[in-house]
């Protein structure tokens, strides 16, 4: 797959729901690469934005979508990594603040 796929079946799939990329091509893109390639690194999509520790219990809740995306974008507009905001988020309707780290220290391989 390549990162043209990925963006359009995940656009597919996650805009009804109400997530959307940054409207931000070329960031969007980069993340999205990134992606790609924990795939082939890790054999599954964890974040680009975080360590992984290249065990897929381990890293359950940083593969993409992460289990801190929708509290992030409830309550910034945005995921931690910008990939996924929300309408206004894109829209400059609500401002871009910086979204902290919900991972607990615990979970995190060093």
């Amino acid at each position: 797959m390549d990162v043209e796929q990925l963006y359009e079946m995940l656009r597919k799939v996650q805009e009804p729901k109400g997530f959307f990329f940054n409207k931000d091509r070329r960031r969007t893109i980069e993340l999205l690469e990134g992606l790609l390639t924990n795939k082939e690194r890790y054999g599954y999509m964890s974040c680009p934005c975080r360590l992984a520790a290249d065990d897929r219990e381990k890293d359950r809740d940083i593969i993409c979508p992460c289990v801190y995306r929708e509290p992030d974008v409830v309550e910034f507009g945005s995921c931690y990594c910008n990939l996924y905001v929300s309408r206004e988020w894109n829209e400059g309707i609500i401002p871009h603040v910086y979204v902290p780290e919900r991972r607990p220290p615990g979970k995190m391989p060093f």
